[in-house]
């Protein structure tokens, strides 16, 4: 009965978005107010409806109930209560479910900010609204007929597959609501683009409207982006953060032209100017999402994030790409204005943030073309190619940098006028500083050049961020700049967090991935040996039993310096699933990270055990990994400083700028 219920709020979310598409598309034709109200009704109740289908599968999956062809293969009676939940998300028909809630949220959102006495003439927000009806609206079509969470199975499986044990962690628990809250939200800066296309608005006006979106879905993208990396940092037991797999680089991409358009979205608010570049990034950016999605989802490539599935749904996914896409570019075609704006000197705020921008949009393709060429490769030629971590370090490592030296001066400079390079005198402390830095790394710790470069370009961007913060603190000294510090305004705090953070992340990055140590050790039951600038003694392999798995478990005594401490990695086997897993066991410290995975036992001899004389061995592979703690400590940073740029403007009660009021004429084009 549940899913029957389940069934009918989701066709009632269904309906009630093209109802939303509809009455607000002609509330804003007509300019009834109405109209308006009754859209708006429509969009909060097709919300209501998304999360009643939802909590109808979670009760799904927290009941067992089998008959649900989703929950017999990705549950099971003795999965954990917080799995049990996420795995009402953690496959695809679920996780498309969420997607069309959070679409319901934002939309309903959107039309809440429309006016509500219908007095203002431009109907930004409705239109937009309108806009996100029809993304919900297609979203919840392919839900319905091409992926339903709630299609029944007969006869019922008595256990059912479980989720997948990579899964069955709570990083990855929160993880996807979290980039579906970036994914779809990139959709709303898409609807306010169409919508400002659409109706022939002032730049400034959909600008200022959908500068806040852009930056609520960068943020949750960041975090996001952040935990999968995090995760499979600690879950995978590779060593490693991040390796360019395809399905990293889909939510990637979408970051990389959110944060152009973030930057372009402040010229196009402040002066005026880059308006059609910025429709074309908000475009860019869903359609980037859409491509994440039917990566992923198409079964077209093979990660361990992906959902392998027929290439049927994929078709579905691709449609919603092109249709989005094309639709976008074609509404651009015939409704840009053409650049307009004020006039701008190359050396200003305006030059220096469309030098960014051009540095990210290449960054980004460099991306794009390393993940589809071996797609692309395969279907002209028939040949399998690969693209990996050395194609994305010498084409996009160089190009970051680039953006990342430019940064600070962009900050420094004037809206419009040339003032001449002085402004940037500031920065000289920062120049120095970064060839101390340099230096300190080379001499001092015997650097690579990596982890030099790395180390000057953080204390470049640091010093920069501080300069920055000083400038809008208003103090003639650091002194008095430090007792402004609290008048400086949430939206201020945003850049300066972001920058050091952008600092702090390449500071870890480049230490970690240059002077990461690596190591591989047998040890027997009473033997030490030594890995990683540590002395390991292993104590016992323990068995045990988890509610859904096996476990073995090594116990290790550590030496690490003056200090000694335990460490039990462990394996995993879900014998539900029939997959192993790896526990890693990480000695978290300021400087770096211990961090040891529990491998295959061996023979005294590195072969199989194959005889009770033989004793037994384990493998351990041990890495020390310098200042990985920066790379999530400084990816913290700028989510949090978009976050604080967008509690800033909301705090203000900032509304979308209006167009000037039109001819009755105008409203209905």
């Amino acid at each position: 009965m549940i899913a029957e219920l389940g069934l009918l709020f989701t066709c009632a979310a269904f309906a009630l978005s093209i109802g939303q598409a509809l009455l607000l598309t002609q509330a804003a034709r007509k300019g009834d107010a109405a109209l308006l109200a009754s859209g708006r009704w429509a969009a909060g109740l097709a919300a209501v409806f998304a999360t009643f289908a939802l909590l109808a599968l979670i009760a799904g999956f927290l009941r067992s109930d089998f008959s649900l062809a989703v929950v017999a293969q990705n549950s099971h009676p003795n999965k954990p209560l917080i799995y049990k939940i996420a795995g009402a998300w953690g496959n695809h028909e679920g996780s498309m479910l969420m997607w069309c809630l959070v679409a319901c949220i934002y939309g309903f959102a959107a039309a809440s900010r429309a006016p509500k006495d219908g007095r203002d003439e431009s109907w930004l927000d409705a239109r937009a609204a309108a806009v996100q009806g029809v993304i919900a609206t297609l979203s919840f079509a392919y839900l319905i007929f091409a992926s339903n969470p709630f299609a029944r199975l007969d006869p019922a499986p008595l256990r059912g597959g479980d989720l997948n044990p990579l899964l069955q962690d709570p990083a990855l628990a929160i993880h996807p609501p979290l980039l579906y809250m970036g994914y779809v939200g990139m959709s709303v800066v898409y609807s306010y683009a169409i919508a400002g296309l659409w109706s022939r608005a002032e730049p400034k006006a959909w600008a200022k409207a959908a500068r806040p979106w852009a930056l609520a879905a960068w943020s949750f993208l960041t975090i996001g982006i952040t935990l999968g990396a995090y995760w499979a940092y600690y879950e995978l037991g590779w060593g490693g953060w991040w390796f360019w797999d395809p399905v990293e680089n889909a939510s990637f991409m979408p970051w990389l032209a959110g944060a152009a358009l973030i930057h372009s979205l402040l010229v196009t608010e402040r002066r005026g100017a880059f308006a059609d570049w910025s429709a074309i990034l908000a475009i860019a950016c869903f359609s980037l999402s859409l491509l994440g999605a039917f990566l992923v989802r198409s079964g077209i490539i093979t990660s361990v994030h992906a959902f392998a599935l027929d290439p049927a749904r994929g078709v579905w996914i691709l449609g919603l790409l092109g249709l989005a896409t094309f639709g976008g570019f074609g509404l651009y075609a015939m409704r840009a204005r053409g650049e307009q704006g004020e006039p701008f000197a190359m050396v200003s705020k305006e030059g220096f943030l469309l030098i960014n921008n051009l540095v990210l949009v290449v960054a980004c393709a460099t991306v794009l073309l390393g993940t589809l060429f071996p797609l692309i490769s395969e279907a002209v030629t028939g040949a399998t190619a690969s693209v990996g971590p050395p194609y994305f370090n010498a084409t996009f490592g160089p190009l970051l940098a680039l953006g990342l030296i430019l940064a600070p001066a962009g900050v420094l400079l004037s809206w419009r006028r040339h003032i001449g390079l002085a402004a940037l005198r500031p920065l000289l402390g920062g120049a120095a500083l970064a060839v101390v830095f340099a230096l300190a790394a080379i001499i001092g710790a015997s650097a690579p050049w990596l982890a030099a470069s790395c180390a000057a370009l953080a204390a470049w961007l640091l010093w920069g961020a501080g300069v920055d913060l000083h400038r809008r603190a208003g103090g003639k000294t650091v002194g008095e700049s430090l007792k402004n510090v609290r008048r400086v305004p949430l939206r201020g705090w945003a850049g300066v967090l972001a920058h050091a953070g952008l600092g702090v992340f390449a500071l870890g990055a480049g230490v970690e991935t240059s002077m990461r140590q690596e190591t591989t050790i047998a040890l027997a039951v009473g033997e030490t040996g030594e890995a990683g600038g540590a002395k390991f003694r292993l104590d016992a392999v323990e068995t045990g039993e988890g509610p859904n798995y096996y476990i073995d478990r090594a116990r290790l005594t550590v030496t690490d310096g003056a200090d000694q401490y335990e460490m039990a990695p462990e394996r995993r086997y879900y014998w539900a699933a029939r997959t192993p897993t790896t526990e890693v066991a990480i000695r978290d410290t300021f400087g770096s990270d211990l961090y040891v995975a529990f491998g295959e036992p061996v023979g005294a001899s590195g072969g199989k055990v194959e005889a009770a004389d033989d004793k037994p061995r384990w493998r351990f592979r041990v890495n020390r990994n310098p200042f990985v703690g920066f790379i999530f400590g400084g990816s913290a940073l700028i989510a949090l400083g978009g976050l604080l740029g967008l509690i800033g403007r909301l705090g203000r009660g900032a509304s979308p700028a209006r167009a000037p009021a039109k001819t009755a004429e105008s409203v209905k084009a």
